[in-house]
């Protein structure tokens, strides 16, 4: 499934991410009428499947798995999804998974953030006075 596709006269032309200025809806709604081989309006999670296999979806749709992508688009269990259901869950999910795995794709900054975590935790609250002046905790030692 290449959810940065965009549909054209000639069928899906793959574009990157950031296609053009194409809205996420757009793309979505392009990329629903592509699985929709029938024209019914909804797509089985088969259809789903099949799409996910024989397109090329994003490495963040590809960590999470055809089954957990059409579990969160069809939350009650039917076995089909809605245009309109599929084009505002998938833009929202696209948002989501892209801002996960950026957070996720630096480890420097994921190591830094942890270690200034672990050095908070270590300060004693009580060894600090309520009056100290702005700045204290920047030349304190744990």
């Amino acid at each position: 499934m290449n959810v940065s596709a965009v549909g054209g006269s000639s069928g899906l032309n793959a574009v990157s991410g950031a296609s053009y200025g194409v809205p996420p809806q757009q793309k979505m709604s392009n990329l629903f009428d592509s699985i929709d081989t029938t024209g019914s309006g909804t797509i089985t999670q088969a259809q789903f499947e099949q799409a996910f296999q024989t397109q090329n979806p994003p490495a963040v749709f590809q960590r999470q798995g055809a089954d957990a992508i059409f579990s969160t688009l069809d939350p009650s269990g039917t076995g089909s999804v809605s245009k309109q259901n599929f084009v505002s869950t998938m833009s929202q999910l696209m948002v989501s998974l892209r801002a996960e795995s950026s957070s996720q794709s630096s480890p420097q900054a994921s190591g830094s953030v942890a270690a200034s975590l672990q050095f908070l935790n270590q300060i004693d609250p009580t060894t600090i006075s309520p009056d100290s002046p702005p700045g204290t905790l920047l030349n304190y030692s744990a």
